[in-house]
């Protein structure tokens, strides 16, 4: 008991949430209900007419009906094509609006959301949401409402004919509607627990493909295609199991309301053959009220069945919503920025990822001043990504102040802010689009062509450009992929360049880079942190030799901090760092020697 009213208390809220995205086409909806009541009411008629055309037009031979009979017929049907036509064109239209707009909302909510919802989630369930999810709303919303109101709008029609025709034999379908209202009842119920169930099997289908697709490269060279097989047969296996415990629960309902309804039509057979009433009804009203309880059977099996679609729906709109309500990025900044000066300071900042047990950072310390190159280093897991990661503020310390030129981030507008910073990390973002799109990307559309060159020669992208079939106006395929990784680095900079942005943070820009592509991006990366304040989290620390400060860290804290030559003269942790870089590198000159 307990578990329906709470069951119920959560499906009609997201019911009326539903209905706000139906609403802005309520003269649709209009029409589509005047459809489906023209469809139910046409069938109701031309039941009506089977028994003046037993009784009158073939037992009686009367000239009036036998010449009238044709033409009803032909009225009925027509009105009713025109209410079939209506109701499905009005669903269609209704259905893809909303299933749109639904899309819409979520993939805003995906641009909006905070970064640790993109953490802790797969992203082939995010890809699912807007695909298969929406989808099934679209279903419960718009072509099982048609069902439902379309047959429940025929039934009730034909029971008003069934007791306007014969009230007596009417009373058969006392056996039937408390058996229908219990198969509805216990169906509901399983679908809602089956169906959440399957939203998230269709995520782990897409998130496998998506998986296996993306890392082809690693599954064909390590073997790994029997695993991967096997890894898709059974979320596969899965998705089977449960569609076919909706497939047997609908055959289970569809069934028992076949046999139910053929109870109360032998019932209503018994009931007319009875000496007393077998005298006082017509050949035409027995075969009316015969044709309407069997118009009422199918109506009555497609209601049960349609639960389906409907819990899907529920189940689907239920998980959509709650990413829509998912807290976006928090953004309670008033403070306006044109151009910042430059100047960064960390003041004891500490921060820990949701679900972590230890912080990634812990009470760093660290001045950046205007214009100057702060280069980052240490083991992997060290914090170095993270740090970075909140001067745009993808994520929030958990403690402590980070200050642009003396004024704490979050007192300034995000887009404000961001609009600060420019930034070109290892692996590098390109959209299916082309090269000068890619380079103008974002608020920076506007930019002329003239710029947009300019950055790509400063960036020494213009080398390879054009080489191209249409130079910057080249497609580039989905993530670049028709370029290699040193040009689709420069792309990035080319970017970062036109931005013109006075913060720059680099990524490991170049630690995975041959030699020839790291010379130049090298020497485009000097031009672009010219009178840039420098934020560099590097490998290579031959890359940053000449940096203005570096800061060592260790397990989320700075640990060392100084120049190149103050950090190798102190012989700590940089210079071991270097030490074993330099050996490497040595060792690998000599191999090559030998």
């Amino acid at each position: 008991m307990d578990t329906n009213a709470s069951a119920h208390s959560r499906t009609w809220p997201i019911y009326k949430r539903l209905l706000g995205y139906v609403k802005p086409y309520w003269p649709i909806v209009v029409v589509a209900m005047v459809g489906m009541l023209l469809d139910a009411a046409g069938l109701v008629a031309f039941t009506q007419l089977i028994k003046p055309m037993l009784d009158k037009m073939i037992t009686l031979r009367d000239p009036f009906v036998i010449f009238w009979m044709p033409i009803w017929i032909i009225i009925v049907f027509v009105i009713r094509g025109f209410g079939t036509f209506s109701e499905r064109y009005g669903s269609a239209y209704i259905g893809r609006s909303v299933v749109r707009q639904m899309r819409m909302d979520v993939f805003d909510t995906y641009l909006r959301i905070g970064s640790n919802f993109y953490a802790g989630e797969a992203s082939g369930h995010q890809i699912a949401r807007i695909t298969y999810t929406a989808e099934q709303v679209a279903n419960a919303s718009t072509n099982a409402v048609k069902i439902a109101i379309t047959d429940t709008l025929t039934i009730v029609g034909m029971v008003g004919l069934m007791v306007y025709t014969n009230a007596y034999l009417t009373l058969a379908l006392f056996i039937l509607v408390p058996v229908v209202a219990l198969i509805v009842t216990v169906v509901s119920r399983r679908y809602r627990r089956i169906n959440r169930s399957v939203q998230g099997v269709m995520g782990s289908v897409t998130g496998t493909v998506e998986e296996a697709v993306m890392g082809q490269r690693e599954v064909k060279v390590y073997g790994g295609q029997a695993h991967e097989s096997t890894r898709f047969a059974d979320i596969t296996q899965r998705d089977r199991r449960l569609n076919i415990k909706v497939a047997t629960t609908n055959a289970w309902a569809s069934s028992t309301v076949q046999v139910v309804a053929a109870m109360s039509v032998a019932l209503i057979v018994f009931m007319a053959t009875r000496p007393d009433i077998i005298g006082n009804i017509s050949a035409g009203g027995f075969m009316q009220m015969f044709v309407a309880m069997s118009a009422i059977l199918p109506s009555l099996k497609r209601l049960t069945t349609v639960q389906s679609t409907i819990q899907r729906g529920m189940a689907a709109a239920e998980e959509i919503f709650e990413v829509l309500d998912s807290p976006v990025e928090r953004d309670t900044g008033t403070r306006t920025l044109q151009r910042a000066r430059g100047e960064l300071a960390f003041n004891d900042v500490t921060m820990r990822y949701p679900d972590s047990a230890q912080d990634a950072l812990c009470g760093v310390d660290l001045v950046c001043a205007a214009g100057s190159m702060t280069a980052v280093v240490g083991r992997s897991g060290s914090g170095k990504t993270t740090l970075a990661s909140l001067l745009p503020r993808f994520h929030e310390p958990t403690k402590g102040d980070i200050l642009l030129d003396g004024v704490r981030l979050d007192s300034y507008r995000l887009t404000d802010l961001r609009r600060q910073l420019a930034w070109v990390g290892q692996s590098v973002m390109l959209f299916d689009d082309t090269i000068a799109h890619n380079i103008a990307y974002g608020e920076l559309a506007g930019a002329s062509e003239a710029d947009i060159i300019a950055a790509a020669e400063a960036a020494n992208a213009m080398g390879f450009i054009r080489q191209l079939p249409d130079g910057i106006h080249t497609p580039i395929g989905p993530g670049g992929n028709a370029l290699s990784g040193g040009e689709r680095q420069r792309i990035a900079i080319a970017r970062a360049i036109l931005k013109n942005a006075p913060i720059l943070i680099l990524d490991e820009a170049t630690s995975a880079l041959d030699t020839e592509s790291e010379r130049l991006i090298q020497d485009a990366l000097t031009r672009l942190m010219a009178n840039r304040t420098t934020l560099v989290i590097a490998h290579r620390l031959s890359t940053i030799e000449h940096a203005d400060q570096i800061a060592v860290m260790d397990r989320g804290r700075v640990v060392e901090r100084g120049t190149h030559a103050q950090l190798l003269a102190a012989g700590g942790q940089y210079a071991a760092l270097h030490r074993m870089q330099f050996h490497d590198a040595t060792s690998a000159a000599v191999g090559g020697a030998d």
